[in-house]
């Protein structure tokens, strides 16, 4: 199970109005966004942002998107249920360099039994590319055993509430 950063998460915000940033074509609607940019610390030996970052990058939104919605670590132990991965993948479009402005969105995308499923797609603010898209299909477990365990009430109402239902045509893939 992936906990947050111990840091504080960050509070969505509203793009930017600088005449800059292009219009993001999202893949599905009612996106839970955060803004990002790249930062020297996310650059690597190749001189781009490692992929690594993306990675803890929609780790870091998938908690947000969780607490916006009320629902936190700290419920996740009260209710010894937590949604943890059991696949994710990746596919890398393009690079991003350091003081690009880019901007994470998220979804919700499926709920079926002790399942669910998370999308995410990454764009640069600029011109609108998507930098990356991401998949995570996770599973509701007990935390004290780790087995696989039925989504607890507060988990299908509140997460229930903001799926957006798609196929994988829908998706830009």
């Amino acid at each position: 199970m992936a906990l947050p950063p111990t840091s504080s998460t960050p509070k969505p915000s509203e793009p930017t109005t600088s005449g800059e940033q292009a219009a993001i074509a999202w893949d599905f609607p009612e996106v839970f966004s955060l803004p990002l940019r790249v930062g020297s610390e996310d650059i690597d030996g190749l001189n781009h942002t490692n992929n690594a970052v993306y990675v803890k990058w929609c780790q870091h939104l998938a908690w947000a998107h969780s607490e916006s919605l009320g629902l936190s670590v700290e419920d996740y132990q009260r209710l010894n249920r937590a949604m943890a991965i059991r696949h994710s993948e990746y596919d890398y479009m393009m690079a991003s360099y350091e003081g690009e402005a880019l901007r994470l969105g998220t979804w919700l995308t499926k709920s079926e039994g002790i399942n669910m499923e998370r999308r995410f797609q990454l764009v640069r603010e600029r011109d609108g590319k998507t930098i990356l898209r991401g998949i995570w299909r996770l599973v509701c477990i007990e935390i004290t055993s780790g087995r696989p365990k039925r989504l607890p009430p507060e988990f299908v109402q509140t997460y229930g509430a903001v799926v957006v239902p798609v196929t994988d045509l829908d998706s830009g893939e």
